[in-house]
């Protein structure tokens, strides 16, 4: 029996310790994109989540009310497979951001932190920055898959919402 909670021990500090680090030393992943279109008219592309099976690759469907502290589906493509989400809202600031925090299960285990920033550049010119901070004990473990299929997802969202966005002007 004490060798059992010797070793029950050890994980317990391990886990422990692989949290702590890795909330000082999160993933972020960002992808920014130049669009010419307004802020309003990416915003109104962003918003239009009912469009989303119409031309976006990465999150291929969204539902639910966009409003602070609501709870949202999000149904990502990544390697060929789909997979559900249900984030809650942080922030809904039309022709601006949308920000949302996701987590696997219980806080500290895999959580994200994922943002839509449009800055204007100009006029009819915008930057649309795409960013999620990833922490929790499980992100040492996914850095691989995360830089090499949800980076490329960002991208390609990204491009398609631009193209989009600028056939309303």
């Amino acid at each position: 029996m004490p060798r059992v909670l010797i070793v029950i021990g050890a994980l317990v500090v391990v886990l422990a310790g692989a949290i702590v680090w890795q909330r000082a030393n999160p993933l972020v992943l960002r992808v920014e994109t130049e669009i010419e279109a307004s802020a309003d008219q990416v915003w109104n592309v962003l918003a239009d989540r009912a469009a989303y099976p119409e031309w976006n690759p990465f999150i291929v469907r969204s539902e639910g009310e966009l409003a602070v502290g609501a709870t949202i589906t999000n149904v990502m493509r990544s390697g060929g497979t789909d997979r559900t989400f249900t984030p809650t809202l942080l922030a809904v600031t039309p022709g601006r951001e949308l920000r949302w925090i996701g987590r696997l299960y219980v806080p500290g285990l895999f959580d994200g932190e994922h943002s839509f920033v449009i800055e204007e550049l100009g006029p009819g010119r915008v930057r649309l920055v795409q960013e999620e901070t990833f922490k929790g004990a499980l992100v040492p473990f996914l850095t691989g898959m995360l830089r090499g299929e949800t980076l490329p997802g960002f991208r390609a969202m990204n491009d398609t919402l631009a193209v989009r966005a600028a056939a309303t002007r």
